[in-house]
């Protein structure tokens, strides 16, 4: 019972920071993609 409870909050704890994670990379591909756009309509 224990176990269970101490995975939980593991996978808990690991889905917090990969939605954190994500969510940092996709503001990443936001700037790289609109840096890309510039480019390509500058020319």
């Amino acid at each position: 019972m224990e176990l269970i409870f101490i995975l939980k909050i593991i996978i808990i704890i690991s889905a917090v920071v990969t939605a954190y994670a994500v969510l940092r990379n996709l503001d990443i591909i936001k700037i790289i993609l609109v840096y890309f756009k510039d480019l390509i309509l500058r020319k």
